[in-house]
């Protein structure tokens, strides 16, 4: 049983929250830009209300703990380490509620590089107490805008987990996905889950658009966000992301594994 306090540890001495790699300026970049509504980091969202850049800084302040004052513009950006522990305990209690009723999940991640292995690990212990992990649409195309132009990607599933992936990269099955923010992946895989009469997920986890792409759609989503994603928490206050836990999406693989034991062993599903 992982403790909370060696869970604070870790999340420490990782960098996973305190001091972060992400830098303040990218941060204010993305809050920037999320006041103008600017899709890229909307993330398929669409507020109800209007978020100015100081309405943005201060919900991050107080979701993530992220500094309020506006005029720190420089240096590396801060996550409260008992803010991601209260938003793990909540992040486990949704997958415990699942796991007892037995519910249909997807999960999708647009950080495949980093977070695929804290997704399988729940995936997993979700399937062993008899919840549906739904895996549609696989290999279907997806045409997503980049900064290089509109690229064709395919959905994949890696251990349960969904991902996208450029065409002839890898093998299906594989681990390697692309990173990304789009909300079109998600809802592909919900169109064609509709499309075929199969189960629709009552619980989506994961990422990026994964989460609010499911979230503005009314389905339950849960997620992972770092500090320059204020899409995610903005869904939080307004209802639509049940629970968007701070953290930095960046960091090694296995940096995450202690989250994931700390997750099931908080939501009774350690097999």
């Amino acid at each position: 049983m992982l403790s909370t306090g060696a869970l604070r540890a870790h999340l420490l001495a990782a960098r996973i929250a305190g001091p972060v790699a992400t830098p303040r300026e990218t941060s204010l970049r993305s809050y920037r830009l999320f006041a103008a509504r600017d899709p890229r980091v909307l993330l398929g969202l669409d507020p109800d209300r209007v978020w100015g850049e100081r309405d943005l800084l201060r919900l991050m302040a107080d979701k993530c703990g992220v500094s309020g004052d506006p005029d720190h513009v420089t240096g590396p950006d801060v996550i409260d380490p008992e803010r991601t522990l209260t938003a793990l305990d909540a992040f486990a209690e949704r997958l415990a509620e699942a796991a007892g009723r037995r519910a249909p999940v997807l999960f999708g991640t647009g950080h495949p590089h980093r977070l695929l292995g804290f997704y399988a690990g729940l995936a997993d212990a979700l399937s062993a107490a008899g919840c549906a992990v739904l895996t549609p649409a696989q290999g279907r195309c997806v045409d997503i805008t980049t900064r290089f132009g509109v690229r064709t990607y395919n959905l994949d599933y890696v251990q349960g987990v969904a991902l996208v992936r450029e065409p002839g990269v890898r093998a299906p099955g594989s681990a390697t996905g692309a990173h990304t923010h789009s909300p079109l992946p998600v809802r592909a895989v919900l169109e064609e889950a509709v499309n075929s009469r199969g189960a629709l997920p009552e619980l989506v986890v994961g990422d990026h658009g994964w989460v609010c792409g499911a979230g503005q759609l009314g389905i339950e989503a849960i997620g992972l966000a770092d500090t320059d994603d204020p899409a995610l928490f903005v869904g939080e206050a307004e209802g639509r992301v049940s629970v968007a836990v701070p953290l930095d999406d960046g960091v090694r693989p296995d940096y995450y594994r202690p989250l994931t034991r700390y997750v099931l062993n908080r939501a009774c599903l350690s097999q």
